[in-house]
């Protein structure tokens, strides 16, 4: 819910889907609110919560932005959600077949977001060999063991934020088992621990691909592929291009003629058909795989 004592605004947008981009299987889909009837999400963020809802179409249409402080709330909405993103240039520069266009046809709007690296690592460990629905299980459960309390303004506890490395650096295997992590319990507990006392996530050069990925994958239970998921998520860098299984079998569908293929050949591939865009091509490709699109 809402804050009391809160503070509205209103930001006009374009080319933009609020259901489409929490649905997308991204950070703030394991551990936000989204009420589809009413097309609002709630989520915590530095010690208040944010309320957005979304009114009019994809095409057009505008965000009410409910925060405590609302040039805060304005500016986080906008850098979470990219709205500076001209989607419809991306649209342009991706949609170089039939393939791309039916994904960007069925989920027009969706938006890349931009995460806290720490929040993005978390839930991209969590993610491994799991679905959706267990993923977000996981996640809630731990923002609600080790997640601040979020008060409102009379005092009444209305959330627990978004847990911190450090909050997690600490916990017992066990306890992080009992939560439903399963065999993730060790690397999140590694990952927390190193990101709290080895490598400031937040002092990563986020344009320089190689050298931050090279970084990311110091951490224990971080791969090519959830380290892909954090540069593109949590630093907002499109060069990156995350391969899972619905990725792989998808390209090698679509662009191999069925053909098995090694990742560094599909990463290629990517690179030359999408450039400096492909983190966007991924994610349609991505979401329209997993939801059995055509």
């Amino acid at each position: 819910m809402p804050e009391t004592r809160v503070e509205m605004a209103r930001i006009d947008v374009s080319t933009f889907s609020l259901k489409h981009t929490f649905e997308s299987a991204q950070p703030l889909t394991f551990y936000a609110d989204y009420s589809e009837a009413s097309n609002t999400i709630t989520y915590p963020f530095k010690g208040s919560v944010i309320n957005i809802m979304h009114t009019g179409g994809a095409e057009k249409g505008a965000l009410t932005v409910l925060g405590r402080d609302r040039e805060k709330a304005v500016a986080e909405v906008k850098k979470r959600f990219r709205l500076d993103d001209d989607l419809p240039k991306i649209y342009k520069r991706i949609g170089t077949d039939l393939h791309i266009k039916r994904a960007i046809a069925s989920y027009r709007g969706m938006r890349l977001t931009l995460n806290d690296p720490w929040e993005t690592t978390l839930t991209f460990i969590i993610s491994q060999f799991n679905n959706v629905k267990r993923i977000r299980l996981i996640t809630k459960k731990i923002v609600e063991r080790y997640g601040a309390t979020v008060f409102d303004s009379a005092g009444k506890p209305i959330a627990k934020e978004f847990p911190e490395s450090r909050a997690l650096a600490g916990a017992a295997e066990k306890d992080l088992q009992s939560l439903g992590s399963g065999f993730r319990a060790k690397y999140i507990r590694d990952a927390a621990e190193y990101c709290t006392n080895n490598l400031d996530l937040y002092k990563l050069p986020a344009a320089k691909y190689d050298k931050l990925k090279e970084s990311l994958m110091s951490i224990n239970g971080v791969g090519e592929k959830v380290a892909d998921c954090i540069i593109l998520m949590g630093y907002g860098n499109l060069k990156a291009f995350p391969i899972d299984v619905h990725v792989k079998r998808e390209m090698e569908k679509l662009y191999f003629k069925g053909r098995k293929k090694k990742l560094r050949e599909i990463q290629e591939f990517a690179e030359r058909k999408w450039a400096n865009s492909r983190g966007y091509a991924q994610q349609y490709l991505f979401h329209n795989a997993r939801l059995g699109g055509g």
